[in-house]
């Protein structure tokens, strides 16, 4: 099982994605929008803005810690984060598996597609 510092790896790893891909695509894609990514066998959840320059300001907090509503909330266990960030789990297949929940409006989901 993945620790809390390889999810965290995996979540750089998935902002220097984001910034691979050319600004302009960002630019189009990418709304400013609050996340928060629960892992649930580590209790913990990462919270971040999603931005044009990656993801920004990730902090960690326990799940039973009170935070803020995030606009796209993940939730998933650790070893599907890093998978994901690897690219040794497709997201979509993922998510209709049911190891993977995405609570997000479905205007985020399309332009969350079209950039991942």
């Amino acid at each position: 099982m993945p620790s809390v510092e390889e999810c965290r790896e995996a979540i750089d790893r998935v902002s220097g994605r984001i910034m691979e891909v050319d600004e302009a695509d960002r630019r189009k894609h990418i709304v400013e929008r609050s996340v928060s990514v629960a892992v649930k066998d580590l209790d913990t959840v990462f919270d971040m803005r999603l931005t044009k320059d990656g993801l920004q300001d990730v902090t960690s907090r326990a799940t039973a810690s009170p935070g803020d509503r995030a606009q796209v909330r993940i939730t998933l266990a650790s070893e599907d984060l890093v998978a994901l960030a690897y690219d040794r789990l497709e997201l979509t297949k993922a998510m209709f598996s049911g190891r993977v929940k995405i609570d997000a409006s479905f205007g985020d989901l399309m332009r969350l597609r079209k950039l991942l």
